[in-house]
């Protein structure tokens, strides 16, 4: 039995269309008057969009919809699906909770708001049928002011039994411009001991060296071994991971096919450097982690060694994972005649 860690997961693309479709239908939502037929909401979700700054614009869309009162249907269908269908047994679930504030409040009232948004996320994705470790990061983006990316960084720092870590989200169009406020908010997240990741080197608008020495963990990173490979050294000696996200690299129009993530695999391999596998927006793409996995292997972008690699170093890169251990050394104890060379704790 092969159990799944998602570290990369927005909770903005999370519901699966037809959830998300019922949904809107159920509270006579404007989007359903709109899309009266599944089958024409369905592919204006998971149609490809020409750049990653479109693409988001989806985002934009569900946070309308996620808010307080409905924060908990989604969250709560999410983790089901995700622990019945994709046997994930560890899942960080990042977001900007800002985004899921009321738009009717002033600033300083929706900055205090945040704290009830990851309060009820956290409570939603604890549910004893559904038994997943689960866990929140929480997204810095970079179309907010640096007033409410620092509330979201405090949300983070004091809040640690709903917040693992911290995250930088948003068209990477604007990251330069903002890049000296970013580094400071990530250097007082490293100095708070608060975990870090970030949106960086999925395009090359997001290719930001500078901001690396502040991640512990790199969202997405493909332009790296891709087109920038001098990089990678640093990158092992610094004990980071790639979470690669197949998929949205073409729904974004990132990458042309997979198979060019073929390079990502064995430039990232010869430098010593860990991918993690995710799906980011498994709902908006409508594929799950064993499809993302079962494409890669298919193509022959990866061997079954380097997946068990990647499905390792997602616990070994996992923010609050609760053991020392991936779960697959658990079972070799589960199993009569079977020889456990040590083990290395719960």
């Amino acid at each position: 039995m092969s159990l799944n860690a998602e570290l990369h997961r927005h909770l903005g693309g999370a519901v699966v269309p037809r959830i998300f479709w019922r949904y809107l239908h159920r509270t006579g939502h404007p989007l359903a008057a709109e899309y009266p037929e599944f089958e024409t909401f369905e592919q204006f979700i998971t149609r490809p969009r020409a750049n990653l700054t479109e693409y988001l614009e989806l985002h934009t869309l569900v946070e309308r919809v996620q808010t307080l009162d409905t924060l908990e249907y989604f969250v709560s269908k999410l983790v089901r699906g995700a622990y019945v269908f994709e046997s994930i047994c560890y899942l960080e679930l990042r977001h900007t909770p800002f985004f899921r504030t009321s738009s009717e409040l002033s600033t300083q009232e929706r900055i205090r708001q945040m704290r009830d948004v990851v309060r009820v996320i956290n409570s939603s994705g604890d549910q004893t049928e559904y038994p997943l470790v689960f866990s929140q990061i929480l997204c810095m983006h970079s179309r907010l002011p640096y007033e409410i990316n620092l509330a979201i960084l405090d949300i983070a720092t004091e809040m640690p039994e709903c917040v693992c870590g911290v995250d930088l989200a948003g068209p990477d169009t604007l990251y330069a411009e903002k890049m000296g406020e970013f580094i400071s908010l990530f250097k007082l997240a490293k100095d708070r001991g608060v975990k870090t990741t970030g949106h960086l080197f999925e395009t090359d608008d997001g290719n930001h060296p500078e901001l690396l020495p502040y991640l512990d963990r790199i969202g997405h990173g493909i332009q790296i071994p891709l087109k920038l490979p001098h990089l990678l050294s640093q990158l092992a000696d610094r004990g980071q991971c790639l979470e690669v996200c197949p998929t949205t690299y073409l729904k974004t129009g990132t990458l042309k096919d997979l198979t060019q993530l073929r390079t990502v695999f064995e430039q990232c391999s010869k430098a010593g450097v860990d991918i993690v596998l995710c799906t980011d927006n498994a709902g908006l793409h409508d594929v799950r982690l064993p499809f993302e996995i079962e494409n890669l292997l298919i193509q022959d972008i990866m061997d079954f060694k380097q997946l068990r690699a990647c499905q390792e170093a997602s616990f070994n890169h996992a923010f609050a994972w609760p053991h020392d251990s991936p779960p697959q050394q658990f079972w070799r104890l589960l199993i009569p005649g079977t020889k456990v060379e040590g083990f290395l704790g719960t």
